[in-house]
């Protein structure tokens, strides 16, 4: 069975098809480099650079290789970007994965897994978070992911689609040292760049209901991300109608300070910051409940935030 990973020169998406050829999946891969990295896909994994918005594009791929199913990784994903260009995260998010899931309709292929986002849940009333939360995104990064969310249960219950969701919360570490986070928005590679560059990292407020008063966030390993990409392909692989939303995560929280404090521990440097702002759309806390992932496809995360921190540091100081 041949998978299609989207978005698969990404820093997630190329660590989901590693994860998906090591688990004996053949695996091909479209992506569009607007910020994938060729040299991150393997030599033996068929490429195509196209937008996954080019549903021909799509429809050749999927028949060319006799594809049985998709992982959807591509997408824009800065929430201050989408906040300030919300039209340009409605436009790829959105119409891409509209247009990708019409070429798979007349290709017939109805696998899915989805790679959605914690920020589909705004900001919890209750924590941890659990699947069945009210969705209340506040940011369009958010709101654009459940959109396809919908659009993607609707699909299902149309034409009896089995797929999965699933919703990760936020992403570090590295799998390979050639296989860091290049982006500069998240806040594990920022605080890493700021110290590389001998710079003071920025805080996004300071005053948040949180106990020291910096958002919380549930941090979790992008190798144990693409482990649960492989767990829920597997699950999709059998000839069951199947359609179930999952959180990916570690489900503990963990406050920007104490991400400082366990970046000075790893690199031996101590980390000035200084408060800014708050950013528009941040929520001040978001830890995940993880049962529902670990009883029904027997996944856990494995990886803890020093391990994320001292291989995403192993991978800057490798980065090109």
């Amino acid at each position: 069975m041949t998978w299609l990973v989207t978005g698969g020169a990404g820093y997630i998406g190329a660590h989901v098809v590693l994860a998906l050829r090591d688990a004996g999946h053949r695996v091909v891969v479209l992506d569009d480099l607007s910020t994938g990295v060729r040299d991150r896909v393997p030599a033996d994994v068929p490429f195509l650079q196209a937008d996954v918005a080019d549903a021909d594009a799509v429809r050749s791929l999927l028949a060319e290789h006799e594809v049985a199913g998709v992982v959807h990784v591509a997408a824009k994903k800065s929430v201050p970007e989408s906040v300030a260009h919300p039209l340009s995260y409605y436009r790829e998010n959105v119409g891409g994965f509209g247009a990708l899931l019409s070429a798979m309709s007349t290709a017939n292929v109805r696998r899915l897994v989805l790679s959605s986002s914690a920020s589909v849940l705004g900001t919890p009333v209750t924590e941890p978070v659990d699947e069945e939360a009210p969705t209340r995104p506040e940011n369009p990064y958010g709101r654009s992911k459940l959109i396809c969310e919908w659009m993607l249960a609707d699909a299902a219950a149309a034409e009896a689609w089995q797929w999965i969701s699933l919703r990760y919360f936020n992403v570090a570490g590295a799998g390979a040292p050639d296989l860091g986070d290049r982006g500069g928005t998240n806040l594990i590679p920022a605080v890493l760049a700021a110290l590389s560059a001998g710079e003071r990292a920025r805080v996004f407020g300071g005053d948040w209901p949180t106990r020291d008063g910096t958002c919380v966030r549930d941090y979790i390993h992008v190798v144990d991300l693409a482990r649960a990409h492989v767990a829920a392909v597997d699950r999709l692989t059998g000839p069951d109608r199947y359609g179930r939303v999952f959180n990916v995560g570690r489900g503990e929280g963990v406050t920007v300070r104490e991400v400082l404090d366990t970046v000075a521990e790893v690199t031996g440097t101590q980390v000035g910051w200084d408060i800014v702002e708050r950013r528009p759309g941040d929520p001040a806390s978001v830890v995940g409940a993880v049962h529902r992932i670990a009883a029904e496809l027997g996944w856990r995360a494995e990886l803890d935030l020093r391990e994320m921190i001292a291989d995403a540091w192993e991978a800057w100081q490798h980065r090109p």
